[in-house]
C-alpha cells in the first residue's frame, strides 16, 4: 500500500502572467512525487457537488463563482479573474480535498497536492482562496456521520480566517491557527485557538511553541484531523515574515504527523500557502508534506 495523493492537472488553471499567485506549482508538486518515487500514481478527483459546498458556503455564492458572475471588486479580493479554468479548478481541487479526508479515513493519511484555501468564508472569497476545501470536506466527514469531533491544525503564515469564521459557533470543529500576527489578513477572526508569532521567528522557538501547543490539543480527542501545511514561514517567502529553514518546516510536519498518527487519528494534509522566492525550493518544501506521510507507508 501506499500514501493516497490526490491530483488532478485542472489543479494548474490559466491566470494573468503577473500574478503572485504560482499557480504552476501544483503541476510541478505532482511531477516532483512521481519523480521521486512518493507516488506511483495518483487519486484523480471529480468535481465538489453543490450539495456538498453548499454546506459550507452560500448558495449565491457557488452560484456566482460557477456562472461567472462575480462582481469585479470580489475577484480582486480574490486576487485573480473568475474565468472557466479557474472555476474549474476551484471545484475540483475542493472534491481533492473531500476524496483525500474519506481515503484517510481507511488508511490513516493522505493528502491533496492542492487544497488549505483558508481565507474563504461561507460568502466571499479572499487571498487566493475561493472555495475553503477544507471547511467543505469537515462539514462532508460530520454530515455522513463519518466523523464527529474535528481539528483543524492550521500552520500557515497567515490565520486561517475563513475557517474560524465558518466553524465559530460549532462545538464539533475545533480551529487551530498557528500564524504570524502582523500578516495577512490585517483583521483577524477569532479562532478556538489563535497562537500568534513574533515577526522573524528562527526554528527552535517555533517548534517549541508547537509542541507546547500539541500536548494542549492532546488533551482532547478527536475523530479527524486537517492539517494545512502552508510552507510561507519560510525565511525566502515573498509574502511570510517568519524565518523558518528547510529543516524547521521538514521537522514541524514530521512533527504533526507522528503526534496524530501515533494516537490512531486520521489525518488529511493540504499545501496551504507557499510563495518563495525560489520556484524550485517551493516544490521542494511541499512536498515535504507527501515525504513525511509516505514514510508511514513503506
Amino acid at each position: 500500500m501506499e500514501l493516497p495523493v490526490i491530483n488532478h492537472p485542472d489543479y494548474v488553471a490559466k491566470i494573468n502572467d503577473d500574478n503572485k499567485f504560482p499557480i504552476k506549482k501544483f503541476g510541478a508538486l505532482a511531477n516532483h512525487l512521481l519523480k521521486e518515487g512518493v507516488v506511483k500514481k495518483f487519486h484523480i478527483p471529480k468535481e465538489c457537488s453543490i450539495e456538498t459546498m453548499k454546506t459550507s458556503h452560500s448558495l449565491e455564492y457557488i452560484n456566482h463563482i460557477k456562472n461567472k458572475t462575480l462582481n469585479i471588486k470580489l475577484q480582486k479580493k480574490i486576487g485573480f479573474p473568475i474565468n472557466d479554468s479557474v472555476v474549474r479548478r476551484s471545484f475540483v481541487a475542493t472534491g481533492g480535498t473531500v476524496l483525500a479526508s474519506k481515503l484517510a479515513l481507511d488508511t490513516k493519511l493522505a493528502c491533496n497536492t492542492a487544497g488549505g484555501s483558508h481565507h474563504a468564508t461561507f460568502d466571499c472569497g479572499a487571498g487566493y482562496c475561493v472555495f475553503n476545501d477544507v471547511a467543505v470536506a469537515a462539514n462532508y466527514l460530520k454530515n455522513k456521520r463519518y466523523a464527529k469531533k474535528i481539528l483543524i491544525i492550521d500552520l500557515d503564515v497567515h490565520q486561517g480566517n475563513g475557517n474560524s469564521e465558518i466553524f465559530k459557533s460549532d462545538k464539533d470543529v475545533l480551529t487551530f491557527s498557528m500564524h504570524c500576527a502582523s500578516n495577512y489578513p490585517a483583521k483577524k477572526s477569532k479562532s478556538d485557538i489563535d497562537i500568534e508569532l513574533k515577526d522573524h521567528m528562527e526554528d527552535e522557538e517555533y517548534l517549541n511553541i508547537l509542541n507546547k501547543n500539541l500536548k494542549v490539543l492532546n488533551k482532547n480527542k478527536y475523530d479527524f484531523v486537517f492539517y494545512v501545511a502552508g510552507v510561507d514561514i519560510h525565511y525566502e517567502d515573498r509574502l511570510g515574515k517568519l524565518k523558518i529553514t528547510d529543516e524547521g518546516i521538514n521537522k514541524r510536519d514530521q512533527i504533526v504527523i507522528e503526534n496524530f498518527h501515533s494516537r490512531n487519528t486520521s489525518l488529511c494534509g493540504v499545501l496551504g500557502g507557499g510563495y518563495n522566492k525560489s520556484f524550485e525550493k517551493l516544490i521542494e518544501l511541499h512536498s515535504m508534506l507527501h515525504k513525511n506521510c509516505a514514510n508511514y507507508f513503506s
